[in-house]
């Protein structure tokens, strides 16, 4: 009777060995910019696409193959950072879905504050301990603006290349100031690293959805850039 028993055994220890291993294979940090420069229409319209863009199926679909941890950051000026959102799992589809609605519903924290972009890098470096254990770890950076507060992003480059964290970003374009090249030479870091640009506020929805494809499907699937 034992003996016949422990082959299933033994497969249930495999199989609970391999499910522990898979057990995360992407954290997915999202840190919204909610500096003075962004309006409460533009608020939400970052949180109301950000939501929409997790309700995306192919998206949704790769967070909870890849049992995904998502939480969010809003950010702005020096000493203004705060995770809103904690890390949720996303085991099923019912979770993608229940985060969305939180993200829709999420309260602004500051309105009136400049922009810090290198502490909200140092924040979200430091916020992604408790996921320590997930095979991919990605910063997701939306600003409509240069950091003109604080320590330099550039500055937060070389410790999270040693975490072995990716910083992607989208930047808003509301001027001329060429804030995608900015992102590039200044923010972004890791393998792989991209900003996707969003023309104007508008134009927002479309590109995070986008951009989210990237990041999630990038183990699954070939995304088309």
């Amino acid at each position: 009777m034992n003996r016949l028993r422990a082959p299933a055994l033994a497969i249930l220890v495999t199989f609970a060995a391999t499910t522990q291993s898979r057990a995360c294979d992407l954290a997915l940090l999202l840190a919204v910019d909610v500096s003075g420069s962004v309006d409460k229409q533009e608020y939400r319209i970052q949180m109301d696409g950000l939501a929409a863009a997790l309700r995306d199926g192919i998206v949704a679909d790769a967070l909870v193959e890849q049992q995904a941890q998502i939480a969010l950051i809003q950010w702005t000026g020096s000493s203004r950072q705060r995770q809103t959102i904690p890390w949720t799992a996303m085991r099923t589809y019912a979770d993608v879905l229940a985060l969305a609605d939180q993200i829709e519903a999420d309260p602004r924290i500051w309105r009136n504050f400049s922009t810090a972009i290198g502490e909200a890098l140092e924040v979200s470096r430091a916020a992604l301990a408790p996921v320590a254990h997930c095979t991919r770890r990605v910063i997701d950076v939306s600003g409509d603006g240069e950091s003109n507060e604080g320590i330099e992003p550039a500055s937060q480059r070389a410790l999270l290349s040693a975490d072995e964290v990716t910083v992607n970003a989208i930047a808003i374009e509301t001027d001329d100031a060429d804030l995608t090249a900015y992102f590039f030479e200044n923010l972004i870091t890791g393998p792989g690293a991209f900003v996707v640009t969003a023309n104007g506020f508008a134009d927002y929805p479309e590109q995070i959805k986008r951009k989210l494809l990237r990041e999630t499907t990038r183990q699954v699937t070939d995304v088309a850039q």
